[in-house]
């Protein structure tokens, strides 16, 4: 039921849906977390101080810079030979450098020459070196907010376009999990007998197993790699689906719109697609918003493991990998931040599990026809 504008009604299911998870603002507040991450996401190389590809550019010689740091970088030469992208592909796969430059200390320029000292430490002073003028402008200045890593990357590039990893892992895994999931255990809550037996005994099996060594294993079979991980996490993460669709599909098998849909001769799946599975909506995506949280944890894991996605692709759980050996010296930030994104971006999905599942009212298992 719509209002006269087609705005949703207050009255209408969908409308007091909403108004129910409005009113638990924990869970507003994850949504609206997560929609920023999704929107820094999708942004990606348009909003990071670092657009090459990956943001993997480096200075060794800045390696772990404390957060608001300003350098000066001299450009030292120019590359003919790199393409100017489009916006849309900047945005996606970021832009290579033309040109190379090193970080400075002092510089002046004699006629065709810059004279610069380039920049080796806090506590140290390089010689003067000459170099080409590069015509145009040949230098320019770069904060780093959040500091440098072990190979003097910009952090903070790299923990945005991280967002896209752990993101985009959870939502292929997800959608792989609810394609097995609902699958299965529609087929076994609908049939029963020996069907539901086997399914039953096969999901027991699978529930039996470490998540994390059974995505190891799969990581093993299908080898390392970023799209490889997207299959290992959405083939250990189907149980808990394929468990509530089956339980639900029990109990809503003998109602009798369902006995009505088997009199008119409908066939079994456009009754299970039309009228089982719509009505157990909301129950499932409590469970796909949990497994989405689940998904990027073992991302995050198989990541530290080296089983997730390859350098120099920028993850968090690889980041944390990389420099969780300072934690116990001065620059503990470097695995901090990217824990602490993982734990923010997880939390923000079990508020909105949570949410969803107050306003969906799943504990009381209403039937709506």
């Amino acid at each position: 039921m719509e209002g006269k504008n087609g705005e949703m009604s207050k009255h209408s299911p969908s409308g007091k849906i909403w108004v129910k998870f409005k009113r638990n603002k924990l869970a507003f507040c994850g949504l609206f977390f997560l929609g920023l991450l999704i929107l820094l996401g999708i942004l990606g190389y348009l909003v990071t101080p670092d657009q090459s590809p990956m943001a993997n550019t480096m200075h060794l010689q800045l390696s772990n810079k404390k957060p608001g740091r300003t350098f000066h970088f001299l450009i030292i030469s120019k590359k003919t030979d790199v393409k100017k992208v489009n916006l849309l592909e900047k945005m996606l796969y970021g832009q290579p450098a033309d040109f190379m430059s090193i970080p400075v200390t002092t510089y002046r320029q004699e006629g065709n020459q810059v004279y610069a000292r380039e920049y080796i430490g806090d506590d140290e002073r390089a010689e003067e070196t000459i170099y080409p003028l590069v015509q145009g402008n040949n230098h320019y200045t770069q904060t780093f907010w959040l500091g440098t890593d072990l190979y003097g990357r910009d952090l903070l590039s790299r923990l945005i376009l991280g967002i896209r990893v752990s993101l985009s892992v959870g939502l292929v895994a997800v959608l792989i999990s609810l394609c097995i999931g609902l699958s299965l255990g529609a087929l076994a809550g609908y049939f029963g007998g020996k069907i539901d037996a086997l399914i039953s005994w096969f999901m027991n099996v699978i529930w039996s197993l470490p998540s994390l060594l059974l995505v190891i294993a799969i990581s093993f079979a299908l080898g390392k790699g970023f799209w490889q991980i997207f299959i290992a996490v959405g083939l250990s993460t189907w149980v808990d689906v394929a468990r509530l669709v089956r339980g639900q599909v029990l109990a809503l098998k003998e109602v009798e719109f369902v006995e009505a849909s088997k009199a008119l001769g409908f066939s079994t799946s456009r009754t299970i697609m039309k009228h089982i599975l719509p009505n157990i909506a909301g129950p499932i995506l409590v469970v796909a918003s949990a497994n989405f949280a689940s998904a990027i944890l073992l991302e995050s894991g198989l990541s530290f493991l080296g089983f997730g996605a390859q350098a120099p692709m920028p993850s968090w759980g690889g980041m944390i990998k990389e420099h969780y050996g300072y934690i116990i010296m001065d620059a503990a930030y470097l695995a901090v931040l990217p824990g602490l994104a993982i734990m923010l971006t997880v939390y923000a999905f079990n508020l909105l599990a949570i949410g969803l599942r107050d306003a969906f009212d799943v504990k009381s298992e209403n039937v709506t026809v």
